[in-house]
């Protein structure tokens, strides 16, 4: 079975000309390779800027990567413009009362995040999907970025691995030198013992502690 993945932008658009955070852009390039190569992620509920700068973003990607589209549409248009019912798609809820279990993906073949950065305390901005009925799913206790979320659910539904199997790291530290680190608030995939971070991540993590260092 292909999985679609479900992306609705929640973030509002940068005074700038790409419009996406470098945040939100490499996390959403992150999320179409960690989809795998035979899923789909849709990407909804963008402005017309914002779906410019992230089509011209993912298609610099040269690793093997799940097929996307992006679109001005939310999530709901998407649905009933390609005819399907609300019943096939689980939004990935904290709140949900029950756990996302390899048996799901014989019941749902699409997934729904709300494309945001986590925040830290947690707002609960997922309410506004929570909102439109959906069937709901969580993924444990922790708060994840919206890329390890995607990246989670898919180990669970696609490759059928137990939520506890899959090997996490909760709130690591980035160290960047030996004066230099920081601390991130959320649960995340590891490999080995370094958590699965979008790729220049770290790059622009270590850019942005500079930066708060400059008067």
């Amino acid at each position: 079975m292909t999985f679609t993945y479900v992306i609705e932008h929640m973030e509002e658009d940068e005074t700038t000309p790409k419009s996406l955070p470098p945040w939100v852009e490499l996390e959403y390039a992150h999320m179409i390779t960690l989809a795998g190569i035979n899923g789909r992620v849709e990407f909804t509920h963008l402005s017309q800027n914002s779906c410019s700068s992230l089509n011209d973003r993912l298609a610099s990607i040269n690793e093997p990567a799940a097929s996307y589209r992006v679109h001005t549409r939310s999530v709901m248009e998407l649905l009933e413009q390609n005819n399907i019912p609300i019943t096939r798609l689980c939004l990935l809820d904290p709140k949900a009362q029950t756990v996302l279990a390899p048996e799901d993906g014989k019941i749902f073949d699409h997934f729904l995040f709300g494309g945001i950065l986590g925040d830290d305390p947690p707002r609960d901005r997922t309410s506004e999907l929570r909102q439109l009925g959906f069937p709901s799913r969580h993924l444990g206790p922790m708060q994840m970025t919206t890329d390890t979320a995607l990246g989670v659910t898919k180990r669970v539904v696609d490759d059928e691995v137990q939520l506890n199997a899959i090997p996490y790291v909760d709130f690591p530290t980035i160290t960047f030198n030996a004066k230099e680190s920081v601390e991130m608030p959320f649960r995340y995939i590891v490999n080995g013992k370094e958590p699965i971070l979008p790729p220049k991540m770290r790059e622009l993590l270590h850019e942005d502690l500079n930066k708060s260092f400059d008067f």
